[in-house]
């Protein structure tokens, strides 16, 4: 599995742990910013992690930022792709299992490290449970190509 991973400044430090987790794990990934320091704004982060997804250049993907949600809002406007908060770990599964997510975003103003983590291993090893989600999650992708201006 191959993961993009990006964060803004205020969760830089939350990246690098899930980094050095995602290395213990022996899961490869690409950083997509920021750096120590760099002050950016989450919609440019987002957007790069989001396409590079779509893009099926990479599997999956995480972003951080102060609470998750306006990584989440950027990602979501990108045609395809599913990215969803994660605070507890039932939803950090059922965006998989029921929602097909390849983006989990986190807030690292609101999670410490050890229980993003957690929710990073039980999405990581979660996977698309079909069943009574397939036609929700085919109705989520029709209404996204219905929307969507071509790229």
């Amino acid at each position: 599995m191959k993961i993009a991973i990006g964060c803004d400044e205020a969760a830089y430090n939350l990246k690098v742990e899930l980094m050095k987790y995602l290395d213990s794990l022996g899961i490869e990934y690409q950083d997509f910013g920021a750096d120590a320091g760099a002050v950016v704004l989450y919609p440019d982060v987002a957007e790069q992690v989001a396409l590079a997804v779509a893009d099926g250049k990479y599997e999956r993907g995480i972003l951080t930022c102060g609470t998750g949600i306006g990584m989440a809002i950027t990602a979501n406007k990108i045609p395809g792709i599913r990215a969803a908060v994660c605070h507890d770990v039932f939803s950090a599964e059922r965006a998989r299992k029921s929602n097909d997510a390849q983006i989990i975003c986190f807030g690292e103003r609101v999670i410490g490290v050890e229980l993003a983590k957690s929710l990073l291993k039980v999405w990581l090893e979660s996977d698309f449970a079909g069943g009574g989600s397939a036609p929700k999650v085919a109705k989520i992708k029709a209404i996204d190509a219905k929307y969507s201006k071509q790229r």
